[in-house]
C-alpha cells in the first residue's frame, strides 16, 4: 500500500523539482549570491556584537527574497530581447518553460514577500532595499535600458542598495562609510557589465540595446572601464579603511585592487577579447573577495 502511494506520489515531486529549478534560472544565482554577500558584508561590517544566527539568517532571507523578486520582474519585462540574443534565448521565458503571468506573478510576490520581511525587521533596511528594487526594475529596467547606454548608472545605484541596507540596519541610520561601500560597487559595476558588453556586442545591437561600445566605441568604452577601476578600487580601500581592516587584509585588498588596475590598464592598451573576459571574471572575484574579507575581520 505504502508502496503504490510512493509511485503515485512521484510524478508530483518531478513536476514541482521541475519546477523549482526553472524558478532557480529566474533568479540568476550568480549575481544574487554576490549581491546578498554584500548586503552581509555591509551589516557585519558595523562590527555589532551578539548577532544571533536566526537574526542573520532573516537578514539574508529577507535580502534573497528581494533580490530575487527583482530578478525575476527583470526577466519578465526582458523577455522579448532575452529570444533575440543567442547568448539569453535559452532562459525560461523565451523557451516557453514558464509563462509571462506566472513570472510575473512570482516576481511580484516574491519581492513583497522579501520587502515585507525586511519591514519586520527594520523600517529603514526595508526603505533602501525596495529603493534598490525600484531603481533596478523600473528606473533600469523599464525606463532606461533600452533608450540609452548610461542605465547602468541606475543599474549600479541599485546594485550599491543591499550593502547600504545592511550597514544602515546595523547601525540604525545611514553613514559616510555605507555611503562608501555602494559607491565602490557602483564604480565596479562598469567595469563587470561594459566588458560583458562588448564580448557580446553582436548580440546587444540585434536586440537594439545601446550599449557604451556601440555608441561610443570600443576605444572610449576601455578608457571608461580603466577610469572606473581606478575609482572603485579606490573607494573600496578608503571604506576598508574606515571599517577597520587590519594590516594584513589591507594589503591583500591592494594586491587585489593592483591587480584589477593592471587588468584594466592592459585591456586598454593591448585590447584582446580574452583579456577582456579575464577582466571581466576578475571584476566578479575581486568584489567577492573584498566583500569576504570583510565579513571574516568582522566576524
Amino acid at each position: 500500500m505504502n508502496g503504490e502511494k510512493t509511485r503515485k506520489n512521484l510524478p508530483v515531486i518531478k513536476t514541482i523539482k521541475t519546477r523549482l529549478r526553472i524558478y532557480w534560472d529566474l533568479i540568476k544565482s550568480p549575481q544574487t549570491a554576490l549581491l546578498l554577500l554584500t548586503g552581509l558584508a555591509g551589516y557585519i561590517s558595523a562590527g555589532t556584537t551578539g548577532i544571533s544566527g536566526g537574526y542573520i539568517m532573516g537578514i539574508a532571507g529577507s535580502l534573497f527574497l528581494a533580490i530575487s523578486g527583482s530578478t525575476i520582474l527583470n526577466m519578465y519585462f526582458d523577455r522579448d530581447v532575452d529570444s533575440q540574443m543567442p547568448r539569453t534565448c535559452w532562459r525560461p521565458l523565451p523557451t516557453g518553460k514558464i509563462s509571462p503571468r506566472e513570472a510575473l506573478l512570482l516576481g511580484l510576490v516574491v519581492s513583497i514577500i522579501g520587502i515585507a520581511w525586511a519591514a519586520a525587521i527594520d523600517w529603514l533596511f526595508a526603505s533602501i532595499i525596495f529603493a534598490g528594487v525600484f531603481f533596478d526594475v523600473v528606473v533600469y529596467t523599464l525606463w532606461l535600458k533600452r533608450r540609452t547606454a548610461w542605465s547602468i548608472v541606475w543599474g549600479g545605484l541599485a546594485g550599491g542598495m543591499p550593502v547600504l541596507a545592511g550597514r544602515s540596519l546595523a547601525l540604525g541610520h545611514i553613514d559616510m562609510i555605507g555611503l562608501l561601500l555602494a559607491a565602490a560597487i557602483l564604480f565596479w559595476i562598469p567595469t563587470h557589465i561594459l566588458t560583458f558588453n562588448m564580448r557580446y556586442f553582436d548580440d546587444y545591437n540585434k536586440a537594439s540595446l545601446p550599449t557604451f561600445a556601440s555608441v561610443y566605441g570600443f576605444q572610449t568604452t576601455r578608457v571608461i572601464i580603466a577610469i572606473s577601476s581606478i575609482a572603485a578600487a579606490l573607494v573600496m580601500i578608503i571604506a576598508s579603511v574606515g571599517i577597520g581592516l587590519t594590516a594584513g587584509f589591507l594589503r591583500l585588498l591592494i594586491v587585489l585592487s593592483s591587480g584589477l588596475l593592471l587588468l584594466a590598464l592592459t585591456s586598454m592598451f593591448r585590447p584582446s577579447e580574452r583579456l577582456n573576459m579575464g577582466l571581466f571574471k576578475y571584476a566578479s572575484l575581486y568584489m567577492f573577495g573584498s566583500m569576504l574579507m570583510i565579513v571574516i575581520e568582522k566576524l
